[in-house]
C-alpha cells in the first residue's frame, strides 16, 4: 500500500504540499508567509531559528497549531550584507564560521570547512532551542538543502530525523542540486519526494515565473509532490537583505507571494484533482 492508498486516497493520486521555505528570517518574510497560510494555499512552512525573526514566527506557530510547520536547519548565510550564525556560542562550533562569526555563504565552503562534530552539535542545538520554546515541528528541512553539502551531513540529518521522530525532506532533485548523489543517499524505506518543484532562475529571468507555477500544477506527478516557495515582499527590507542577489531576491519572493494567494491558483488544484496534504498527515500514517 503506497503513501496515497494510506491516506485514503486513489494509488495513483498527485498529493501536493506547498511549502514556504526561510520563515524567521525577516519580518517581511513571516507576513507573507502568515498570509499565504490564512489567504493563500500554502499549507506548511518552516522556521529558521538562527534568525533574528524567529521568535516573531515561533510566536505564530505556538498560536496558530493548525498550520503544519518544520524546522527549517541553517548552516549557510547567502546575503551580502545580513548575516547570521550559530545558536550555540562561536567557540562550541568554530569550523562552520567565517573569521566574523558567521555562517558560510556557500555550500562548498561549508564543506571544506565545518567537522561532522560541530555540524552535529549545531542542528541538534537547533532543534532543541524550537522544542524548548514550545514549537512542536512536524517536519525537518534545510536552508539552501545545506545538509547535502556532504554524505557525511546527510548522514547526520537523517539520524536527526530518527532521534525525533520526524520525517525529513529527501528529494532527488534536491540531491542533484547540491551535487548530493541519489543512488548512494537514498536508503530503502526513506519516504522519498516524487518530484520537488522550485523557482527556475531561467523562468524569473524572463518574467515567466508564475507561468512556471502555473505548468507545475498542470503537470505533477502521481504520488508526493512539493513546491518549496519563498514568499516575501518587494519592500526596503527585503531589498537590503537580498541585495546583489535577484535569485531568490524580494522581487522573487514577491512574485511567489502573489503566485499563492491568487485565486487562480486554487482553481488549479481543484482542475488537476490534487490533493492538498501536510506533513502532519503524513506523520499520521507513516511515524
Amino acid at each position: 500500500m503506497n503513501l496515497a492508498e494510506k491516506m485514503g486516497f486513489a494509488d495513483d493520486a498527485k498529493l501536493l504540499i506547498i511549502h514556504a521555505d526561510d520563515a524567521g528570517l525577516a519580518h517581511s518574510e513571516n507576513l507573507a508567509t502568515i498570509q499565504s497560510l490564512e489567504k493563500g494555499i500554502v499549507n506548511s512552512y518552516s522556521i529558521m531559528i538562527p534568525c533574528p525573526w524567529f521568535y516573531e514566527m515561533a510566536m505564530f506557530a505556538k498560536d496558530n497549531p493548525q498550520f503544519d510547520n518544520g524546522i527549517h536547519l541553517t548552516l549557510t548565510c547567502e546575503w551580502e550584507n545580513y548575516k547570521f550564525g550559530p545558536v550555540l556560542p562561536v567557540a562550541e562550533v568554530p569550523s562552520l564560521v567565517d573569521r566574523n562569526g558567521y555562517f558560510y555563504k556557500k555550500r562548498a565552503l561549508l564543506k571544506e570547512n565545518a567537522t561532522l562534530e560541530d555540524v552535529k552539535k549545531e542542528l541538534e542545538a537547533q532543534i532543541e532551542k524550537a522544542l524548548r520554546f514550545g514549537l512542536k515541528p512536524t517536519h525537518l528541512d534545510s536552508h539552501m538543502y545545506s545538509v547535502g553539502s556532504s554524505p557525511e551531513f546527510f548522514q547526520i540529518y537523517r539520524a536527526l530525523g530518527k532521534k525525533y521522530n520526524l520525517p525529513i525532506l529527501v528529494g532527488k532533485e534536491l540531491m542533484e542540486m547540491v551535487g548530493l548523489d541519489p543512488k548512494d543517499n537514498i536508503n530503502k524505506g526513506d519516504l522519498l519526494i516524487d518530484k520537488a518543484h522550485y523557482g527556475i532562475w531561467e523562468y524569473y529571468e524572463s518574467g515567466g515565473l508564475s507561468d512556471y507555477y502555473q505548468q507545475v500544477f498542470e503537470n505533477l506527478v502521481s504520488g508526493l509532490n512539493i513546491i518549496l516557495i519563498h514568499p516575501a515582499f518587494d519592500d526596503m527590507e527585503m531589498q537590503g537583505i537580498t541585495v546583489n542577489h535577484p535569485n531568490f531576491g524580494s522581487k522573487w519572493r514577491q512574485i511567489d507571494f502573489e503566485s499563492f494567494t491568487h485565486r487562480d491558483t486554487e482553481a488549479l488544484v481543484r482542475r488537476n484533482d490534487i490533493k492538498l496534504i501536510t506533513w502532519n498527515d503524513i506523520r499520521k500514517v507513516k511515524f
